[in-house]
């Protein structure tokens, strides 16, 4: 058996151990910001059963929801712990992400949460969902629980999930 080895890069020094030896600095890797989308477009790229779908001033408010429950630690992120939590009773609203592909990740969550009378609601987009988390990952469940930290921003929100019309 012959084994192909890369040939090592020039640019990437190893820092021995112990050794005063000069090192040249390690590559700093620049992460390139996508560009910033606009709601619009956001919307465009949402799957089939993203209905009720949140309006673009509902979106910044459940967004800062988000930011306030993770502050302090009222929020439940990612498929299998906001389901294990929807059936252990607790209430909350049930924020999923319209983008997320494929479907059948999460198409039973809005059964779930009409059956406990949970209000739930899609976004447009799991990386902006998972960035208001505060996570590099994009996110397609959250969980918001009420605490009275933030409880008037939390009645508002849920008053108007409530209103938004339900898919037929």
């Amino acid at each position: 058996h012959t084994v192909l080895r890369a040939p090592p890069q020039p640019s990437m020094k190893v820092k021995s151990e112990g050794g005063s030896a000069p090192t040249s600095p390690a590559p700093v890797r620049v992460k390139e910001e996508a560009p910033e989308r606009s709601y619009d477009e956001l919307v465009a790229n949402v799957n089939a059963i993203a209905r009720p779908l949140a309006p673009r001033k509902l979106c910044r408010r459940l967004y800062k929801l988000v930011k306030k429950g993770l502050k302090v630690k009222q929020i439940r992120r990612g498929v299998k712990e906001v389901q294990k939590f929807l059936n252990k009773g607790e209430k909350g609203i049930v924020i999923l992400a319209g983008d997320t592909l494929p479907i059948e990740v999460y198409c039973h969550f809005p059964v779930m949460c009409e059956d406990r009378s949970v209000p739930y609601v899609y976004i447009p987009s799991k990386a902006d969902l998972g960035l208001s988390a505060g996570s590099q990952r994009p996110t397609c469940v959250i969980m918001v629980k009420p605490h009275e930290d933030y409880q008037e921003a939390y009645d508002e929100c849920e008053e108007e999930v409530r209103s938004l019309p339900m898919p037929v």
